[in-house]
């Protein structure tokens, strides 16, 4: 887990130019990809491109999907980030070959230290494995992996990394059984 080190806990952990990027990213994707039909794909894979997200292959991005900051965004082929998805970002998010994140699901990679009267931002990777399929309105805390070929129920609270080949759900997500 990464610590930002911020002099109050109003202070931005960001820099001037980053805020100015994620600023420009905001404007960008309501402006150009926000409203575009499915079959535009390529399009909004083009601008993620553009601000530095990592693109292996051809995954699919909805054009509602939420990408906080694109550059910490890597994507495997036909990996999918669906309706109203959101990529909280702030750390990194890697996922995988053939993965499905379905719609509202909610990958948040930070939080905060409560034991810091500044609260400073804590951010962490999420790794999500390949053919993995991640259910509606789940949420995976920063920090988690989900190994190959895992199942993550809808509407699960992920805390804890999920083994590959298993299917879990609830909250907090508990295994359910071998897939």
């Amino acid at each position: 887990m990464k610590t930002f080190n911020q002099a109050h806990a109003y202070a931005s952990p960001w820099t001037l130019w980053e805020r100015v990027g994620m600023l420009l990213w905001d404007g960008c994707w309501a402006l150009f990809c926000g409203w575009t039909p499915k079959p535009l794909n390529r399009w909004r894979l083009f601008w993620l491109k553009c601000f530095g997200a990592k693109i292996h292959g051809l995954p699919f991005v909805h054009q509602r999907a939420r990408i906080q900051i694109p550059w910490n965004l890597t994507l495997h082929d036909r990996a999918c980030l669906g309706d109203r998805a959101n990529a909280y970002t702030l750390g990194e998010i890697e996922i995988g070959a053939r993965t499905v994140i379905a719609q509202e699901a909610y990958l948040c990679t930070g939080t905060h230290d409560l034991n810091d009267p500044k609260l400073p931002l804590q951010v962490a990777k999420i790794t999500i494995g390949a053919d993995v399929f991640v259910g509606a309105r789940a949420f995976l805390m920063p920090g988690i992996s989900v190994g190959d070929r895992a199942v993550v129920g809808a509407c699960s609270l992920v805390t804890r990394d999920v083994a590959p080949e298993t299917i879990v759900g609830g909250n907090p997500a508990k295994l359910l059984r071998a897939r």
